[in-house]
């Protein structure tokens, strides 16, 4: 059995997004940009796929931008948003993405801002009282916290972050690459000033994602070059990657419910299982349901002697999962997230994540798999 149980770094794509993508492939081909009708007919396509994602997150079209990535859109958000608004103090956490953590490093290095980190407890969890003392302690502050860690699955409460920042006049962006399509999220209430999407996140194509600009706060662009996207970000736009994006959280909408109990349901079967089957296994992150993102189980294992083997012998076992981050795939450096949350680094650990095709039967092998190896190793 083949089972793939690393969703958390992409997902795979939903037969109905190929198909709506393979007909623009056939039929729409001219330049967006171009005045002519093969133009016309590809821009009216982004258009309308802009238009369904704003009416999804209940924003104007016109503060959707598409970008290439979730990775493009949180530099986009943390540069233009320190740089144009000449912010001195930007506040994160060790626990964030590489996207935002080491963009902020390279603004700190390059003497534009002081970096903070704001306390956060051995779950994952933010201290409010610590953001908000660093929010007090400074001037007008830039904060990045992401919604959902994509290690160890722990949520931040963005509607309290709002508040925060929104009560010190501070610029507040949000990761919500590993949320988006998975929660709602009514853009008319949050008091985000960006959020970002990766279309791979939610069975949606690669090489696409879209950053949300909230009217209140104006940028110039990242990337020069031309006027496309009303003259945010220069590049011919990815149109078979627009209208796959707009499909896939089209879809993640209407099915979202049944989805996320499912996909919890198995989440919450893994963990019973490997409770009763693995002695000393541990989770790290969060694990209740309202606390915790849906899609993602990080396993803590008992100490063992093959401990940096695991993840390949279960690669051997047909189990695709992962020790952390894709993005940091091909290093030697243990998770900057494990490690900033102090989990005892002699345990190894693995990051299981969901999906909708995901099954039981899966669910059964993969913890029948972790038993053998954690018996042999013991």
């Amino acid at each position: 059995m083949r089972v793939y149980l690393d969703n958390a770094a992409t997902t795979p794509l939903d037969p109905e997004v190929l198909k709506q993508m393979f007909q623009v492939m056939e039929n729409t081909y001219g330049n967006p940009s171009s005045i002519h009708g093969h133009g016309r007919e590809a821009r009216t396509l982004i258009e309308r796929s802009r238009k369904t994602i704003a009416n999804l997150l209940h924003t104007s079209p016109a503060e959707i931008f598409f970008t290439s990535s979730g990775t493009e859109a949180d530099n986009t958000a943390i540069r233009c948003g320190i740089i144009d608004h000449n912010i001195k103090h930007a506040i994160t956490s060790h626990l964030e993405h590489h996207a935002v953590i080491h963009t902020m490093e390279a603004l700190e290095k390059a003497g534009l801002i002081k970096l903070s980190f704001v306390n956060v407890d051995d779950k994952g969890n933010i201290d409010h009282d610590h953001l908000e003392a660093l929010l007090k302690g400074n001037d007008r502050s830039f904060v990045s916290l992401m919604h959902a860690n994509n290690e160890i699955g722990t949520l931040s409460d963005m509607e309290r972050i709002g508040d925060l920042c929104a009560a010190y006049n501070a610029i507040y962006h949000c990761d919500t690459v590993q949320t988006m399509g998975h929660y709602r999220h009514d853009l008319s209430k949050l008091k985000t000033h960006f959020l970002v999407c990766a279309g791979h996140k939610l069975h949606g194509p690669k090489g696409v994602g879209f950053l949300h600009i909230n009217h209140r706060i104006k940028i110039k662009p990242f990337i020069y070059g031309g006027a496309q996207e009303r003259n945010m970000r220069g590049g011919t736009e990815n149109i078979y990657g627009i209208v796959g994006l707009a499909k896939a959280l089209e879809i993640a909408y209407a099915e979202m419910d049944q989805h996320q109990q499912y996909i919890q349901g198995l989440k919450s079967y893994m963990m019973a299982q490997l409770i009763e089957k693995v002695p000393g296994i541990g989770f790290n992150g969060e694990t209740d349901p309202a606390k915790s993102l849906y899609t993602v189980l990080n396993v803590s294992f008992p100490e063992m002697e093959m401990a940096d083997m695991l993840l390949f012998n279960l690669d051997i076992a047909g189990i695709s999962a992962s020790g952390g981050s894709a993005c940091s795939s091909g290093t030697d450096i243990g998770s900057h997230v494990l490690g900033a949350i102090g989990a005892n680094p002699a345990r190894p650990s693995v990051r299981f994540s969901f999906s909708k095709y995901n099954t039981r039967d899966e669910i059964d092998y993969t913890v029948a798999k972790v038993r053998e190896l954690c018996l042999v190793s013991a």
